[in-house]
């Protein structure tokens, strides 16, 4: 378990350096309304570099473009010294419909605003931010390389997409010599595990380090929420509001999550740490993860969920809390760790199952 903001890791494939944590800037802007203004963004953005963080995380539509704009005009003079991570996809524009997707024209805009907003000639990591089921990955793949070959951004990743689409590009990148993907940003919790029935796995074979968001599931899992928040209207989901409406929106608010939060607030409470540490430092033992994504909107919550680093489950923490929140792995995985399965498939092999 690393124990310091300064004790970096290697970013999938790539040689890039980056913190164990980042740092999440959607709640960077009071645009949705839930947001932290420009004040607070300093203190929050100082405490994390000033403890060896090293890198940021914004996206093109994250409270309407203000995430960014604040980071350009926080980040000036140590530039050089972060790795800022943005995204494209998400339409900017209702009326145009262009504006959105993930295809070249979409990418070229979105990353030539975003360079304007962060105030800066470089993008270290654009990711693809949600997959449109309509643009060819041919088209995607070259746009991106086209990007890196020009120096406007550094290193390319994609989130929230299928495994086998992303497995098929990142073949067709190596196979044609474009730049690969070293990054998947995908939500991953105690409260949403599925990713590691097909997503987890992919990356770790085909080297994309893992970025999990919503680590703490929209704040349920800090056990803020009760039963007596399920009644939350329903309707449409949207990030404006409050953060319940996130969560809310996000399906992070169920029976199920808030038993999951249960058991989180016990582990913490025997060891005195808080919920929050317990949920952030559990997605840290998967060899897979490399940096959890934190999200804070004040200062107080970043300096709680840094001490994430400290944390040190034990075998029976660790236990209850994957007990609670276990995930059956469906076809074929069930099937191929059935005993009858397993014994005609490794008939004669005298190997270790692991």
């Amino acid at each position: 378990m690393s124990t310091t903001l300064d004790t970096y890791r290697l970013l999938g494939r790539s040689g890039l350096r980056v913190s164990p944590l980042s740092l999440g800037t959607m709640t960077f802007g009071e645009d949705w309304g839930w947001g932290t203004g420009k004040a607070e963004a300093q203190r929050i953005l100082d405490t994390y570099v000033d403890r060896g963080g090293n890198f940021v995380d914004t996206a093109n539509m994250y409270t309407n473009g203000t995430s960014e704009q604040l980071l350009g005009q926080l980040t000036q003079g140590r530039r050089d010294d972060l790795v800022l991570a943005t995204k494209y996809t998400m339409i900017t524009n209702p009326t145009d419909p262009n504006a959105g997707g993930n295809h070249r024209k979409s990418m070229v805009r979105s990353v030539e605003r975003s360079l304007r907003n962060l105030q800066t000639d470089y993008i270290d990591l654009l990711y693809l931010h949600a997959w449109d089921f309509t643009t060819p990955v041919e088209e995607i793949l070259r746009a991106m390389d086209d990007l890196v070959s020009q120096g406007k951004v550094l290193y390319v990743g994609i989130s929230d997409a299928p495994a086998w689409q992303i497995s098929r590009m990142q073949a067709i990148a190596d196979l044609r010599g474009w730049s690969p993907l070293v990054a998947l940003q995908v939500e991953y919790s105690l409260a949403e595990r599925t990713i590691e029935r097909e997503l987890i796995p992919m990356a770790r074979e085909l080297g994309l380090g893992v970025l999990p968001w919503s680590p703490l599931a929209s704040g349920v899992l800090t056990g803020k929420y009760t039963a007596a928040d399920l009644n939350h209207g329903g309707g449409e989901a949207s990030a404006e509001g409050t953060r319940k409406n996130v969560a809310a929106g996000n399906n992070s608010l169920t029976e199920r999550t808030l038993g999951i939060a249960d058991v989180v607030k016990k582990v913490a409470e025997r060891n005195g740490w808080t919920p929050a540490q317990v949920a952030l430092a559990w997605t840290l033992l998967n060899p897979a993860v490399t940096s959890p994504i934190i999200g804070a909107r004040t200062l107080t919550q970043l300096e709680q969920n840094l001490t994430a680093l400290e944390v040190d489950l034990g075998e029976q923490d660790i236990a209850e809390l994957e007990a609670v929140s276990a995930i059956e792995l469906g076809f074929p995985h069930d099937f191929l760790q059935r005993p009858l399965t397993r014994s005609v498939v490794q008939a004669g092999l005298r190997i270790e199952a692991r």
